[in-house]
């Protein structure tokens, strides 16, 4: 039977930022209609917000490319890595399989079969016979070539980082009712990452222009 030790939970964590980045996008937005030069410009917090909204609003959506976000994402199976990744505007660092041996074989398990006593059971049986034979092979052949046997159920660590409009791009897909449930909840944590840095940029009241 498993032990809890290999059952992972969703992990992010906001590494880096665009600095002040509801103002640069402001800033963009204003020179777009603004025939001086902005870069002495001094905006106060309630025209940083009027500028942020006015572009969501306009679907000026391009100055929001002039800031960027880096997160680390932990917890989450291959299975829903290989969603992620399928948004090719971010950029993305994937932890190899083919290089760092899956000794511990850590896995997903998903609520749907956890919740279920037998299910559970076939589930976690099948993981822990897999490691077993993932560990034979790994003994005997090279582990780029072991790591085939490995399922998509294996928990994968990467480093992603996207633009302020692919971000609501990603939001948009992937926070969506119809999203798979394990990257609706990266992009839930995402989201609530970036709030924290870009308020008015990812504003309660804005998401219904790209929500």
């Amino acid at each position: 039977m498993a032990t809890e030790s290999r059952l992972r939970e969703v992990r992010v964590k906001l590494l880096n930022y665009t600095p002040r980045p509801d103002y640069t996008v402001a800033v963009a937005m204003r020179q777009s209609r603004f025939k001086g030069s902005v870069m002495s410009l001094d905006l106060k917090e309630d025209e940083i917000e009027h500028l942020v909204h006015l572009a969501i609003k306009l679907g000026h959506f391009s100055v929001f490319e002039h800031i960027s976000f880096t997160f680390a994402v932990e917890g989450i199976s291959r299975s829903c890595s290989h969603q992620f990744v399928r948004h090719r505007f971010f950029a993305f660092t994937q932890q190899s399989q083919r290089f760092i041996k899956e000794s511990d074989f850590p896995y997903i398990v998903p609520e749907s079969i956890k919740n279920k006593k037998e299910s559970y059971k076939l589930y976690t049986e099948t993981m822990e016979y897999l490691k077993d034979v993932y560990k034979k092979l790994s003994d005997e052949v090279a582990i780029e070539d072991a790591r085939f046997i490995l399922p998509n159920a294996t928990e994968t660590k990467l480093v992603a980082t996207a633009n302020g409009r692919e971000l609501m791009h990603f939001f948009h897909e992937r926070i969506s009712k119809y999203a798979q449930w394990e990257i609706r909840k990266v992009a839930e944590i995402m989201l609530e990452e970036v709030k924290k840095v870009a308020p008015a940029t990812f504003n309660e009241k804005m998401k219904d222009f790209y929500l």
